[in-house]
């Protein structure tokens, strides 16, 4: 199997968040970057699994600048076996599923991987523009993929229960909690990874149609108001004329 992770990263989940130029970009000083987690416990380690299961390869790839190879790189040391950089900072969601299905159009994959989101925007988009680019079918929020000869059975979590769907080879699917379980890089792993080389390719010509105009930050969280439980009356005035939300 040919398999394709796609991989991002993201602000650790600790990290102070502020902008600057006005409120146009993020502030990164200071701010330590990890590995987006749905792309690396669930799509990645779900497809090293089926990479040792039924044979094959694991590319991972990412749409960033120079910065983001050492991310790449513990992908690598978790058990991926080659990695493209697409040359680029990527201005939005539809600019990363324009290079990264450009790419897939040149390779035979058979699945393409995204975590299901990333911890920093949580759009959940890129998979199914990446899907509409490639005409492939796409599901969304897979918690379970099983497979059998070319066709997956995949499993995912809707209102009230479980949706069980069978789709053929190619196709997209984002990850979610329950496809896989973390993987920790080993210490050959790292080694590994830090010798293998990281193809780098130049993006290819997009209109982007979106623009990040101006990023805010939530309003402070207010006091804590302590009711004594026997003062239901005024927890329903508080609820009611303050909270609204009753």
């Amino acid at each position: 199997m040919n398999l394709l992770v796609c991989i991002s990263k993201t602000p650790e989940t600790t990290a102070k968040i502020s902008f600057k130029d006005g409120n146009t970009q993020f502030d990164d000083d200071g701010v330590q970057h990890i590995l987006n987690p749905y792309d690396e416990w669930y799509a990645l380690v779900r497809a090293i699994e089926l990479k040792e299961a039924f044979g094959g390869s694991v590319t991972v790839v990412n749409v960033g600048t120079s910065e983001n190879d050492a991310v790449i790189r513990k992908a690598i040391a978790i058990g991926a076996d080659k990695a493209i950089r697409v040359n680029a900072d990527p201005s939005s969601a539809a600019f990363v599923a324009k290079q990264i299905a450009e790419l897939a159009q040149k390779e035979s994959y058979d699945i393409i991987f995204t975590g299901k989101e990333t911890i920093d925007y949580n759009g959940s988009v890129v998979g199914s523009m990446i899907a509409a680019h490639l005409d492939w079918p796409y599901v969304s929020f897979a918690n379970d993929l099983e497979m059998e000869g070319t066709t997956a059975t995949l499993k995912r979590e809707i209102e009230g229960g479980i949706e069980t769907s069978k789709v053929d080879t190619p196709f997209v699917v984002s990850a979610a909690k329950g496809m896989a379980e973390q993987r920790i890089p080993n210490m050959r792993g790292i080694m590994m990874a830090k010798r293998k080389p990281l193809e780098a390719v130049e993006p290819v010509a997009f209109d982007d149609k979106i623009k990040f105009v101006k990023y805010e930050l939530p309003d402070e969280k207010g006091s804590v108001k302590m009711i004594d439980p026997e003062n239901t009356d005024e927890l329903v005035r508080l609820l009611h004329e303050e909270a609204k939300v009753i």
